[in-house]
């Protein structure tokens, strides 16, 4: 990467900031429907600025504390973390993205994308997202990323959470009554979380 293009990256994660800051100062909150918060996760990964791509994800969180991510935003951030050390939170990240889009990952890895019957929340988590995503575990920058994720997916622990996930969203998908549903949802969400990586 060229000095240039790198002055281009940083100018780009400035603007951003600046913008979501200009929103805050007018709204009193955040009004980011175009999802420019999103953005600066790729810059850093390209830029390989993990230091202050965490420093980034830990504003995000503070200041996003709802909000999910986008499936590649978490894939980013998984990156981020683990190019920094911190592996047992990258194992969290990691799962937080196979949940947030099953696919993902197989797609990195340049696995068969098997579909799942299963209930879908949103169009983030089918198919489809695959056409948008740029990883791929070829990419020399990543080959050591890539190699622990394979190793992280043969964990008990990845397995376990991974097949229970599955299966809840499954039940979700045939399940009609109200309550049930409603339990259902309540330990997926419990799940998504991936504090069992943290451990």
């Amino acid at each position: 990467m060229t000095l240039k293009q790198i002055e281009r990256l940083r100018l780009k994660i400035e603007n951003i900031k600046k913008t979501l800051a200009s929103e805050k100062r007018k709204f009193g909150g955040y009004d980011d429907s175009r999802g420019l918060r999103y953005l600066p996760t790729t810059y850093y990964v390209q830029l390989a600025d993990y230091a202050g791509g965490l420093k980034y994800t830990k504003w995000f969180s503070k200041s996003f504390p709802d909000d999910v991510g986008f499936p590649d935003f978490l894939f980013e951030w998984a990156i981020l973390l683990y190019k920094a050390g911190q592996i047992k939170q990258a194992g969290q990240k990691a799962f937080q993205t196979f949940c947030s889009n099953m696919y993902v990952i197989d797609k990195f890895l340049e696995r068969p994308i098997v579909p799942i019957d299963m209930w879908e929340g949103w169009n983030l988590e089918n198919e489809s997202f695959l056409e948008y995503f740029q990883y791929n575990h070829q990419q020399p920058e990543l080959k050591d990323f890539a190699v622990w994720l394979q190793s992280f997916l043969l964990t008990d622990d990845f397995t376990r959470a991974a097949s229970q996930f599955v299966e809840l969203r499954k039940a979700l998908d045939k399940e009609d009554n109200i309550e049930k549903r409603s339990g259902l949802v309540k330990q997926i969400s419990r799940l998504e979380k991936g504090d069992i990586f943290l451990a």
